[in-house]
């Protein structure tokens, strides 16, 4: 039986026959899907052909009409044609820099240097956060601009442009980047606060710069940690000083009042 163009059969493993359709341009073969009959197989092909040949299709068009491609797959052929690049996620290349699409109505934009990591890494969103699965685990993709998994935009980092779909580097500012470590502004002028969850947030101290204050942090943890306090903690990595000088200030560093009863009290 000869089949429409750009249609063959396929076969479940329960033995049930369906339909998929694929297109080559430029030598490369191109999938395009499965479907559950050989017309719209068919129309998959079709459209697809017309994104390849014709230039004045665009990705914004895609919300407009029916189409028997997924927007995915739109996205992967129009930036197939234009820049001669296949990529399996649905990304567009622009001028030193990419567009990740997430669908029709949510993109980001990256640098190109990051093009071959989502290029071989899909990106999903649940719950407002954006992730990818790396080595079975979910990671959150902020944690590659050194933003922690709870940092909270405005707080902890902001974007220099107000736009929180750029995702350049040079977009995004790292406003506090250690754990239990907060930037604050008095009168005009800076200090760090530290602190740390057990029950409920407790005060570590206030210091004049951000490592004493990830310091007082990580010896915060130390004494509850030998006090029998079984969490979770995490812990700074501080790059700013070398050991005898990180040494010198964890000895010296003193804590608050109300963390040394907290300790005194286990």
């Amino acid at each position: 039986m000869k089949l429409l163009p750009g249609v063959y059969i396929a076969k479940k493993k329960n033995g049930t026959l369906y339909y998929r359709s694929s297109i080559t341009f430029s030598n490369k073969h191109i999938s395009l899907g499965s479907f559950s009959d050989e017309n719209a197989a068919h129309e998959a092909y079709k459209e697809a052909y017309n994104l390849l040949k014709d230039y004045s299709y665009e990705i914004d068009n895609y919300n407009k009409g029916i189409h028997f491609l997924s927007f995915d797959k739109w996205v992967v052929l129009i930036n197939f044609r234009d820049n001669k690049i296949y990529i399996k996620n649905p990304i567009y290349i622009m001028n030193r820099y990419f567009i990740y699409y997430i669908n029709i109505n949510t993109f980001f934009k990256f640098d190109v240097d990051d093009l071959f990591y989502y290029s071989t890494h899909k990106i999903m969103k649940r719950g407002g956060h954006l992730f990818v699965s790396d080595y079975g685990m979910q990671i959150n993709i902020l944690s590659r601009y050194g933003i922690k998994n709870y940092g909270v935009v405005g707080r902890d980092y902001k974007f220099a442009n107000g736009d929180s779909t750029d995702l350049r580097y040079g977009n995004i500012e790292i406003i506090n980047k250690y754990h239990g470590v907060s930037k604050i502004i008095t009168r005009g002028l800076p200090f760090y606060l530290a602190k740390i969850h057990v029950n409920g947030d407790i005060i570590i101290g206030r210091y004049p710069t951000e490592v004493e204050a990830a310091i007082a942090y990580n010896k915060a943890v130390n004494l509850l940690k030998e006090q029998g306090i079984k969490k979770n903690f995490y812990e700074n990595y501080i790059v700013e000083v070398d050991e005898i000088e990180y040494a010198r200030i964890y000895h010296q560093i003193r804590l608050s009042k109300k963390i040394r009863n907290y300790i005194d009290i286990k």
